[in-house]
């Protein structure tokens, strides 16, 4: 759990004029988009104890890009990460996922995306308690009957810093291993689109340093697709893009944003927008209880390589 007696490093955001992959239609929309969202809507139950846990939710993805999906509880922002990635279903609307549309899709084929075209990376880790880091890493390749990339594995593990932590089982690993574990198991079968559901939430500041950097280095140097749900400013600091949403729609979006960034439209702009400051009030909420696991961006005002954004001083991962 965080704590805040571990020291906090300061971290730099990704800086100012990385590329983005998309080119904008206008409408926030982006040509090259690796999920296509339109006309999302979720109910669960029916009458007057029906929910409405998202309302109309239109959203493109950009391929090759890190997006933060922030919100407060209830705002819909898990139900929309899990209609995307394919755990859930919508009520109505359509979700186009590397071309498959979702809605439309068997069980079977559900099944078959998840397994070889995604990963996750969930708050709680989700490791397997009975295997080693090693078995759970490769558990996607195992389970899909893929044959192992080895040059492609020791690359992850060797980034992660987990070569000496691959014997050990779950109860053996920090909580910052444990997600590092996590995050090279997302990654095993090379997917095309990583979610990542409050990765740093149960982290201490320097643990969540390194699996945000990861995260980033991911999309800035492999190309990789990733969607993030964080209630942290700082964590959407490292985003390209970070998309507001309350009571079930997106009430805003920013590009390149900054914590500052993040902050100024959930207590300026974004309060009103997001029904006299429910969004702002939820996040703030959401700070105050976990330190915002101690991760702060400097905002930086200029954007270089990922090496660099880890800046001086700072750990490496």
């Amino acid at each position: 759990m965080p704590t805040s007696s571990i020291a906090q490093p300061a971290i730099n955001r990704p800086l100012a004029g990385h590329a983005r992959t998309g080119v904008e239609d206008g409408g926030g929309r982006t040509a090259s988009a690796a999920v296509r969202v339109r006309g999302l809507t979720k109910v669960y139950g029916a009458g007057e104890a029906a929910v409405h846990a998202l309302r109309g939710v239109d959203l493109d993805v950009g391929r090759g890009e890190l997006t933060a999906i922030m919100g407060p509880s209830g705002s819909g922002k898990s139900t929309l990460l899990h209609v995307m990635a394919a755990l859930d279903r919508p009520s109505a609307g359509e979700v186009d996922l590397e071309g498959i549309g979702l809605a439309r899709a068997t069980g079977r084929q559900l099944t078959a995306l998840r397994r070889d075209r995604l990963g996750f990376v969930f708050q709680e880790f989700n490791l397997v308690p009975t295997l080693t880091a090693w078995e759970n890493i490769t558990l996607p390749l195992e389970i899909g009957h893929k044959a192992y990339d080895m040059v492609w594995l020791d690359h992850l593990v060797d980034t992660l810093g987990l070569r000496e932590r691959l014997k050990h089982r779950p109860a053996q690993l920090s909580g910052g291993q444990s997600q590092r574990v996590a995050c090279a198991r997302a990654l095993a079968a090379r997917p095309a689109v990583v979610f990542a559901d409050e990765p740093t939430g149960n982290l201490d500041s320097a643990a969540a340093h390194d699996v945000l950097a990861f995260l980033r280095r991911a999309v800035d140097e492999l190309g990789q697709t990733v969607v993030m749900v964080t209630h942290d400013p700082g964590a959407a600091g490292w985003a390209d893009r970070v998309v507001f949403l309350a009571d079930g729609r997106i009430v805003g979006e920013r590009t390149n944003p900054t914590r500052e960034d993040v902050l100024a439209f959930l207590g300026g702009a974004g309060a009103e927008e997001s029904r006299a400051g429910g969004l702002a009030a939820g996040v703030s909420a959401a700070q105050d209880s976990r330190s915002v696991a101690g991760v702060e961006s400097t905002g930086a005002a200029s954007k270089g390589p990922a090496a660099a954004r880890l800046g001086s001083g700072t750990r490496t991962v």
